[in-house]
């Protein structure tokens, strides 16, 4: 087991990518910190969890909350005793362009997407130090590498997160802490649900990834959990600052 002992938090892990990455790092022996707001998805996560003989428990928490993101962490930190992964996954999308796009829907997209990855990774930070390492995931997205029609805000801010990645490895590097960013594509997800809406139904969307993605389909959760694995685990360990691209070849073209 690669993270036996280490202790893991896990932003948005309630349900999709988030879920499938807190699943494989409990399987690899992590104690895993189920952090969602979603009581019933967290408990779910955290069951899936303990029934398959991993570790887990739930944090129910609002990323964008910050005295309770504080506490949360703080909490965590005193019960264990160390905190060695932070992975920042909670996240929006919310559609449109320059002139369609709800203006609190962008400053909402600013504060889940790229402000708690933040405030979350600035809590985290003073534990990891004085440990003398540890590792932070921050998930962005394809679209954080491409244009993505009409979806000005998720791209803004999913741009965004990976050069906080970059300028939070190169400050911390120095203290043994590694920071990465994952960018996934098309992964099969309600996540999805503002922009299948935007491209008129599934039927589109689903004609959209065979013409975009040279894989020609969606991936599903479980195919971004041995990359999340790989990030956050020795496997990485001379790797930071770098950002992983999981689209199926989308951005290759």
């Amino acid at each position: 087991m690669i993270l036996r002992d280490r202790v893991a938090i896990v932003t948005g892990s309630g349900s999709g990518i988030g879920r499938a990455g807190a699943a494989i790092m409990a399987r690899e022996g992590a104690h895993v910190v189920v952090a969602d707001r979603d009581a019933a998805g967290a408990e779910e996560t955290v069951r899936q969890i303990v029934e398959t003989g991993g570790r887990a428990e739930a944090l129910i928490v609002d990323v964008a909350d910050d005295r309770a993101l504080e506490d949360g962490v703080a909490a965590v930190a005193a019960r264990h005793g160390r905190i060695d992964i932070l992975h920042n996954h909670a996240g929006i999308q919310v559609a449109g362009d320059l002139e369609s796009v709800d203006v609190d829907g962008f400053d909402r997209s600013w504060t889940l997407n790229v402000r708690a990855h933040f405030m979350a990774s600035r809590y985290v930070m003073p534990i990891m130090k004085a440990a003398g390492g540890g590792v932070i995931l921050n998930t962005s997205s394809s679209s954080g590498v491409l244009y993505d029609r009409e979806m000005i805000a998720y791209t803004t801010t999913k741009h965004a997160v990976i050069a906080m990645t970059r300028q939070m490895a190169g400050d911390y590097a120095r203290h043994g802490i590694r920071v990465n960013a994952l960018c996934p594509g098309w992964v099969d997800t309600p996540f999805n649900a503002p922009f299948i809406a935007q491209m008129s139904g599934r039927e589109a969307i689903e004609a959209y990834i065979r013409e975009k993605v040279p894989l020609g389909r969606w991936a599903d959760v479980t195919e971004l959990a041995e990359p999340i694995l790989f990030l956050v685990s020795d496997r990485s360990s001379y790797m930071t600052g770098q950002i992983l691209v999981v689209d199926g070849g989308e951005s290759i073209i």
